[in-house]
Parts: C-alpha cells; structure tokens; sequence
C-alpha cells in the first residue's frame, strides 16, 4: 500500500516539473522516502496560483476605483489603502486553511466601505453612484465562501440576510432552497422559510415549508413549535380582520380575510421547480400591483366572494384552533415529545392573548400532559401558570388570576415529584412578571414575599 502511495506522489509530482523548475530534482532523485519534502515546493506552488487570482479579483473593482477617484469620493492615498486592504483579504481568502470566519470580516469591511461611500455622497451631493457595484462584489464573496464552505450554517445565514437586506427577493429564494438542500435536518432554515412565506401573504406555500420541514426535523421541538405559531399568528391576523382592524372603509371583513392569503410574487421558494437561469438578477423587490391593468387596459375587477363561501370561511374549524391542536397532537408522537417539549408549546400559545381560541388551545395542551406526565415540574408549573393565560397583568383581572396562581402553587409543591425543579420555574416566572414595567406595588410585594419563601424552601 505504501509503495503504491509512493508511486502515485511520483507521477503527481512528475506531472508538475514543466511548471515548476524547484521539481526537476525530482527527475534525478526519485521519491523514496518521505513524500513530505515536496510539500514547501507544492505550497509555493499553491499560492502562486491564489496570488494570480487575487489579481483577477482586485482588477475586476479598477473601475469602480476610478469612479472615486475622478469624482473625488475618496482620495488617492485612500484609494492606495483601499487596494492593499482588498489584496490583504483576497490572498487571505484563496490562500489554503481559510475559514468561514475569514470571508466574513471580508465581507463586514465590504459593506462598511460602501455605506462609507453613501455617506459621502450625501454630503458631497453626489447622485449618480450607486451601490450596484458593491452588492455585486459582496455577492460574489459569499458565493465563493458558501463553494468553499458549505457546512457553514453561520455563512449560510449571513448570506441570507444581506440577500434580504438589499431586497435580492428571487435571489434569496434561490439561496433558501441551496441551503435548505444541503441541510435539510437544520429546523432554523425550514422556519425561516416558512415565516417568509406567511410574512408574504401566502399562508398554503407557509404550510407546506413547515411540513416538509417537520418530515426531516424529528429530532428537536424547535420546528413544530415555529410552525404552531405561525398558525397562531395566523388566527391572531384573522380575528384582527373579523374586528375590522386594518380594513378599508367599506370592505367586508370576511373578505379582508380572504385577502390575507394573497400571494406576493418572488416571496415564495418554489422547490420542486427547477431555478431559471434568465430570471432578473438585479435584487429589486418584486411586488404586485393591485390596480394591475388587464388585456384590455382597464384595471381588473376583484373577485366578489360568494355568500357560500363567506359561511364556509366563517365555519372552518381553522379559525377556532383546530390547526394547532393538531400540529400538537401530530408532535405527540414524535421521539422528541416530552414534557419539556409539551411545556414549550403552552409557554408559545400561552403568549397570544389575543385569539379567542386561547383558552380552548392551552387546556388542550395542558390536558395532554396531566395524562401523560401528571407529576412532572413542567406539567405543575403549567398547570399553576393557567389561570393567568390570556390575562393582562396591568389590567384589573389580574389580581384574581394571581390569587388563583398563588393557591394552586400551595397545592402544586405537595403533588410534584421534583420540587426543586418547579420552584426554579415558577421564580424564573415571577421574575418575569416583576419585570413589567407600570406593574401595581402590592402585586409586586406580594410576588417578591412569594418568590423569597420559595427560594427559602429549597436552601432548606
């Protein structure tokens, strides 16, 4: 094996010596020993070939750097610092051993030199300079840094938020989907698919994120909890409609609701399709127009929801909760369920006080763990925590609901197997509720007299 490998170095380096004289040696002396020795020659080798493409990268901004110099945006002594820092990071970057890390603070000097220039533009009035230029370097870093490193969720994630950040809509989406298929186990991806998705309007290509995410992250609660949320925040969204709130003048609400679901063009990942090559690469945001003109060039007429589908939007069972419900019972019989996963779907539905639906959703949620973790610290906490969902604590129902929450307490240290375990908790919980800002004086008397006994019990 060893002399296989040997003879495999040989003809490699046999390959090189018209390239590099240092390797004619080899021709008179033969590889015997240690392949080693060569490795100073090949390196040399190496980063002669990063310099030649440092080169190539630093001549492609020349004319970007003529553009300051000739309307004076910076001088030339700045310029001169400019190229050497940019060859600095470029060698750094091509040069073997590099880590993500490195194209970042590449990138990060990148972005400051371009809002450097902005804001010299602003002050000199100078209109005509864009930042085309830039995004299009900052670009081309982070595609040669994804190449580079594809395991690197930290790249990946940069990537996708100065995508967002200049309004590249399809380039983003062509991004999500790269990352999304080299990592498809990472539940942070699919949620940040799917919350763009519903931000867009489009709650169908949402779901179906969420779910084809749920397929592959069956390891960690994580998603499943993003995606009930999302759905709560739907319901949240829906009953604002139902209210009125954010309707036009004169426009049903049943069909405001309706209109929530609208798609906004470019803001959705299409991943069964393939990427078009032709599709527009200029990162503008691409949104449509509402008063679009049709064939005819007059402005189209909105479909008028008939009275049989007003009732079936106002009888679906999505708007009493039914989709989260079953999202928790689908999780229910996932290998991460527990009653720490259970605890973190009544914490997320406990935080959406404004669904009418709440209640139904949290006993829901709470029923599932007294049957199958009755003693357990989460289930006893939640179960102390209940009277108080839902329930403003600078509103005037509170001090009820905290009386309610300070007997069940009392009861619930005597039933847990974990005591400590709880009194951790419900401290961490009324630390919580002490940090509100306006809270009345007795009730932070009362809690801080509560939370010091607690404290005392377990030192005890």
């Amino acid at each position: 094996m060893a002399t296989s490998f040997h003879h495999s170095i040989s003809q490699n380096i046999s390959k090189l010596c018209v390239i590099h004289p240092a390797l004619q040696l080899h021709r008179r002396f033969p590889i015997a020993t240690n392949p080693a020795h060569f490795r100073p020659v090949l390196e040399s080798i190496t980063m002669g070939g990063a310099a030649e493409k440092a080169r190539f990268y630093l001549e492609r901004a020349a004319p970007e750097l003529r553009e300051f110099e000739e309307k004076e945006i910076f001088t030339k002594e700045e310029i001169r610092s400019l190229v050497v820092k940019r060859s600095d990071y470029e060698h750094l970057i091509l040069s073997p051993g590099t880590k993500p890390t490195d194209f970042l603070s590449y990138i990060s000097w990148e972005t400051s030199l371009d809002r450097l220039r902005a804001k010299r533009c602003a002050r000199l009035k100078i209109r005509n300079s864009s930042s085309h230029a830039s995004q299009a370097r900052t670009f081309n870093i982070f595609e040669r840094a994804v190449n580079k490193h594809p395991g690197s969720l930290q790249l990946w994630f940069a990537y996708l938020d100065f995508a967002a950040s200049v309004k590249a809509t399809k380039r983003w989406n062509r991004i999500a989907t790269r990352a999304i298929r080299l990592h498809p186990s990472e539940s942070s991806l699919w949620a940040l698919a799917g919350r763009r998705a519903a931000k867009a309007g489009d709650m169908e290509k949402a779901r179906a994120h969420y779910l084809r995410g749920c397929r592959f992250c069956t390891t960690e609660p994580d998603l499943w909890v993003e995606y009930a949320r999302c759905e709560m925040e739907w319901l949240q969204k829906i009953e604002a409609k139902k209210a009125g709130k954010g309707v036009r003048k004169g426009v049903n609400p049943v069909e405001a609701i309706k209109d929530t679901e609208t798609l906004q063009e470019g803001d959705v990942i299409e991943f069964d399709e393939e990427d078009s090559e032709d599709e527009d690469m200029d990162g503008e945001l691409m949104l449509p127009d509402p008063d679009a003109e049709g064939a005819d060039g007059k402005p189209k007429n909105k479909k008028v929801m008939t009275e049989e589908e007003t009732r079936k939007i106002e009888q679906s069972p999505a708007l009493s909760g039914a989709i989260p419900m079953a999202i928790f019972d689908i999780a229910r019989k996932q290998q991460f369920f527990g009653a720490r996963a259970a605890e973190m779907f009544f914490d997320m539905f406990a935080q959406f006080g404004g669904v009418s639906s709440q209640e139904r959703i949290v006993g829901h949620v709470l029923g599932a763990m007294q049957e199958l973790y009755p003693g357990h610290a989460c289930t006893v906490s939640c179960w102390i925590r209940q009277p108080v969902v839902g329930v403003n604590a600078l509103s005037v129902e509170f001090p009820k609901a905290l009386r309610e929450v300070l007997a069940r307490l009392k009861k619930g240290l005597e039933e847990t197997n974990d005591k400590k375990a709880l009194v951790e908790k419900m401290v961490s919980w009324f630390d919580g509720v002490l940090a509100v800002e306006g809270l009345d004086e007795g009730i932070k008397i009362v809690l801080q007299h509560t939370k010091g006994s607690l404290e005392q019990q377990v030192a005890n």
